[in-house]
This record gives C-alpha cells, structure tokens and sequence, in this order.
C-alpha cells in the first residue's frame, strides 16, 4: 500500500505535459496500471520507476515525488 508520507504532483505534470497515463506508461517503460497507481498513492516507486517517471517527463524525481514530513 501506499505510504502517507509520500507526496506526488506526478498527474499535475503529466497532464500539463499533455500525456494520457497511457502514453506516459509508455515513455517510461511501465504499464497504465503502474502509472495510475502511483498518481492515486496506492503503490509507492521504486527509485527505478521514479527515475524513469521523471526523464520521461523532463524533470527530476525531487520534483515528482517529495515528503511531507
């Protein structure tokens, strides 16, 4: 399960980059579920996936993922 702890603006980039969970799936190499569950919080990444996220969005994972305490 997810972890409270964990904070993402994840969907608010990939829609302001104007990608559907598919396509960004799809850049990074992951399926839509994965995508999904991370925006929702159910699944935290791994540093792997976090990575991969962030250079399929042109960013960093420090501005995708941070903790909220």
């Amino acid at each position: 399960m997810g972890d409270p702890r964990l904070a993402s603006r994840l969907k608010e980039m990939r829609t302001a980059a104007g990608l559907t969970q598919a396509e960004l799936a799809e850049r990074a190499g992951v399926s839509r579920k994965t995508v999904n569950t991370v925006e929702n919080g159910v699944f935290v990444p791994s540093t792997i996936l976090a990575l991969s996220l962030a250079r399929a969005l042109g960013t960093t994972v420090e501005e995708l993922f941070w903790l909220t305490e």
